[in-house]
């Protein structure tokens, strides 16, 4: 998308299941694990750019020796710059120690069998590496200890960090970070005294005991206990300091989590592509997780999928379809392709079939595979109007009793699909200046085009976008620039829908006020002289806050109700488009139904229905609403 937009975090984990001398003899290194934890952060780096972190587990360490090792960096450059720093590590190492594992183990924090990586776009929280996973959870007692990371927001943190405070804990913060290690790390300090109490009453002793807790932790009763009532969407990881480890997904399935696993290893990543590309799998290969399931992964290596928490209906993100994952999965690619095509008919008819006079590109980068699909979709139409017209000359044997049918056949003969890169974006560009009219004016240098390809006054430039959220980069800089070009008319399309409400799930995207759809509404509302539908809305929405998360519905739907796509699309484009502008400006946005069309597994559709899949949703959607209403401008969560 072109407005900015920060997102989804990304999760990698490496489970090796056999001795770290295995893999120096196979891959000529004990780092094998390191290096594949590196490979899949790098492949979902799109994942997140504020920050990333790894924790590594050592299995059976010596008594006095360190077995949980941790590195964060918020650098600009984090996965890298945190590889750096272990590669320096590595070299300090004599070359007795790199070569024997034994002493790699004890000497090398990083010489590991559960390695958990992390890459952060931090929706809130700021950017220190104290907001950066993993977190950890730290006990002289081994199987105490707990490493989490993962990619998830909750919409019940209150009520959660409540209930900690009501078992006596003093959690450091109410985040939703220290929230679910804490209600973890409890239910783990419960399992590792019930089965003390067990077998103390039978006489055994300490040592004996801690060796049976390693042997009997029943992580599957753990995470049942510790995920009962949370509200949200996640994929999350943890590890135990024994070597228990596991990954577990929301019951909506609205945060992706994939798997694999053979003799050697077991991997888990936020993008199946990552895992594809970083093991030389087929698509085949490898494992969804399925919704309120968790991966539990034992000590000794062994592993199964088990049910946690029923399964809802099913919401996966289709904003990850859209734009959140890299784009060479290949269902997400081939989805994205027919998002493209399906906005072939409406595009053809607001140009009126008039392909030649018309200029088709994208902008970013991300929209390109929407792009192809709607270049597919238009070319389908000239072939098939080609053919309609052709079969008309063959059926009425030549052209020589229907000049016009002479004159069609040339002008359909001669169509030629233009298709362009016409936005070009420069690197980042800093100034000195502090006058915000100059800043103004960098902004609206951020894109550049490419000169000579629009004919001005004749042409219509055909723009696709994944998605248009604020309108602001729009507003500020791409139609801006697309205007120098004198075009007659300006198209800009987005693949996805309208997005009309709030998201809670992890997507920085809280604000109602930031989104021009939403900006569009309210003026319609204002225009037409119905103030008194978004008064009433204002009283519903203080009313439905008092009430239990899931008792609550959706005011904000609303401030929409009546008010057709196309309505709001034309008031969008009013809103964008400044005075200066002298093309004519329309947009065009995917239709809800032709979404579900392209992507029928993956409905969680609620920034554009506000259809939430969970309670929470509704909650948040709420609040936002009457922070919008009463001025205040910060998160609804």
């Amino acid at each position: 998308m072109s407005d900015s937009i920060k997102h989804e975090c990304g999760l990698a984990f490496v489970r090796l299941r056999k001795p770290l001398d295995f893999y120096r003899e196979k891959y000529g290194t004990p780092l094998y694990g390191l290096k594949k934890l590196q490979f899949l952060m790098a492949k979902q780096l799109n994942r997140g750019q504020d920050g990333a972190g790894i924790g590594v587990i050592k299995l059976n360490p010596d008594y006095g020796n360190r077995y949980i090792a941790r590195k964060r960096s918020n650098a600009s450059n984090a996965v890298a710059d945190i590889f750096n720093e272990v590669r320096k590590a590595w070299d300090q190492l004599s070359p007795e120690t790199q070569e024997h594992t034994d002493l790699l183990r004890r000497e090398f924090p990083f010489a590991g069998e559960l390695l958990l990586g992390h890459l952060r776009y931090g929706t809130h929280g700021g950017n220190s590496l104290e907001n950066i996973h993993p977190f950890l959870r730290q006990n002289n007692w081994m199987c105490r200890n707990l490493v989490v990371a993962g990619n998830y927001n909750l919409t019940n943190v209150d009520e959660l960090f409540q209930k900690l405070v009501e078992l006596g804990q003093q959690p450091k913060e109410q985040s939703d970070n220290v929230t679910m290690l804490e209600k973890i790390g409890h239910f783990i300090d419960e399992e590792n005294q019930r089965i003390f109490d067990h077998y103390n009453a039978q006489g055994l002793s300490n040592l004996d005991i801690t060796a049976r807790i390693k042997e009997e932790m029943d992580l599957e009763r753990i995470l049942k206990r510790s995920f009962r009532d949370l509200d949200g969407g996640y994929n999350m990881a943890g590890m135990i300091g024994h070597g228990d480890a596991y990954i577990i997904r929301d019951p909506a399935g609205i945060r992706p989590s994939f798997w694999y696993a053979d003799e050697e290893i077991l991997v888990s990543a936020s993008e199946r592509a990552a895992i594809m590309t970083c093991f030389n799998l087929s698509a085949d290969q490898v494992q969804e997780l399925g919704p309120g399931n968790a991966l539990i992964i034992k000590h000794t290596g062994e592993y199964s999928e088990v049910n946690i928490l029923p399964p809802a209906e099913r919401k996966s993100c289709s904003f990850e379809r859209i734009y959140f994952s890299r784009g060479n999965d290949p269902e997400i690619y081939q989805e994205r392709k027919k998002l493209g095509e399906l906005l072939a008919e409406p595009i053809l008819k607001k140009i009126s079939y008039d392909v030649n006079n018309t200029v088709f590109s994208y902008v970013p980068n991300t929209a390109a595979t929407a792009f192809y699909g709607l270049v597919d979709g238009v070319n389908a139409y000239v072939h098939r109007t080609q053919n309609e017209v052709l079969q008309k000359v063959i059926q009425g044997e030549g052209l020589s009793g229907d000049p016009g049918l002479k004159q069609r056949l040339d002008e359909v003969m001669h169509w030629v699909l233009r298709r362009e890169k016409i936005l070009i974006k420069d690197g980042k560009m800093r100034t000195f200046i502090t006058n915000d009219n100059d800043r103004a004016d960098l902004v609206g240098h951020v894109y550049d085009v490419t000169y000579g390809v629009v004919r001005p006054h004749t042409d219509t430039l055909v723009i696709v976008d994944d998605s248009i959220v604020r309108g602001t980069t729009l507003r500020n800089s791409i139609l801006r620039i697309l205007d120098r070009l004198q075009p007659k008319k300006i198209i800009m399309v987005s693949s996805a829908p309208q997005i009309r409400y709030p998201d809670c799930y992890g997507i920085d995207m809280s604000k109602l006020g930031d989104f021009v759809a939403f900006q569009a509404a309210i003026a319609l509302r204002r225009e037409r002289g119905e103030q008194h539908l978004i008064d009433a809305a204002h009283q519903q929405v203080a009313e439905q806050l008092q009430l239990p998360a899931t008792a609550q519905r959706n005011v904000v739907k609303d401030i929409y109700a009546g008010l057709d796509d196309d309505e709001l699309s034309n008031k969008i484009a009013e809103i964008v488009v400044e005075e200066e502008i002298h093309a004519e400006v329309e947009i065009v946005y995917q239709t809800v139904d032709n979404l579900h069309l392209a992507s029928p597994e993956h409905r969680g559709d609620w920034y554009f229905t506000g259809d939430y899949p969970t309670p929470g949703g509704n909650k948040v959607a709420n609040r936002s609403l009457l922070f919008y209403l009463e001025g205040v401008n910060r998160r609804a969560y």
